[in-house]
């Protein structure tokens, strides 16, 4: 069934830290319901819409270095490609921003 993914252990990491996320935010939630804030983002967003669009941008983060990893190893005369950790230590870490200044 899954034949088709590339299981490596970062995508599985990646995936995992998603599925934790959602639980926190759901238990988070009813202990605590939310309230619109305004934050660097153009609009007043709840936790949930902070994560949705933290999620995105860190979708959208990995899928950027996989695409130009390629370009990078040739550019930086690097043998292989470089490492896809990078891209999961930035993209939490874009997550991590959006979630508590967003």
């Amino acid at each position: 069934m899954f034949e088709w993914m590339a299981w490596t252990t970062p995508v599985a990491v990646f995936f995992s830290c998603i599925v934790l996320m959602l639980v926190g935010m759901t238990v988070w939630e009813m202990k605590s319901p939310t309230r619109l804030r305004r934050g660097f983002l153009p609009l007043a967003t709840t936790r949930g819409d902070r994560l949705f669009i933290g999620l995105l941008s860190a979708a959208y983060v990995n899928l950027a270095f996989v695409g130009i990893s390629g370009k990078l190893a040739e550019w930086l005369g690097l043998e292989g490609d470089p490492s896809i950790w990078i891209s999961f230590v930035l993209s939490m870490a874009l997550l991590a921003v959006i979630m508590r200044k967003g």
